[in-house]
């Protein structure tokens, strides 16, 4: 992933964790029971966490153009905002904790995100800094 396509994913990412956001404590709040809610609030608050992430790793390819790694962070904290806070979504709207079998794939993906982050930022020379 550029710089470009990360600051934006992560903006749209985190613009939309808080409309979900507001859109779950008021809107569905006396839609969803109690379990539900809580699946739709763990969903915003990954999501808002990985979006400030790929906003970072955007900032980063900026400044640090020959960190390539960043790059593969922010596609996968994209992925697992995709499957982790997609699927808890899922689930909180429809009901069917079967959906919960794909968040795990999702929180794998994460993992490895904040491990491309780390091995990348030991690698980051004085050099590769603008």
């Amino acid at each position: 992933m550029n710089d470009k396509l990360a600051l934006y994913l992560g903006g749209l990412f985190a613009g939309l964790s808080v409309a979900l956001g507001a859109f779950g404590a008021h809107a569905l709040k006396a839609v969803l029971d109690s379990r539900a809610q809580g699946w739709f609030q763990t969903a915003v608050q990954y999501q808002t966490t990985h979006a400030l992430a790929i906003l970072a790793c955007g900032i980063i390819l900026i400044l640090a153009p020959g960190a390539k790694g960043f790059g593969k962070a922010a596609w996968a904290f994209t992925t697992g905002i995709l499957l982790f806070s997609g699927s808890l979504y899922a689930m909180a709207a429809t009901g069917q904790t079967k959906l919960g079998m794909i968040t795990p794939l999702g929180g794998a993906a994460f993992l490895l995100g904040w491990c491309f982050f780390c091995v990348s930022v030991s690698k980051i020379k004085s050099t590769d800094r603008a």
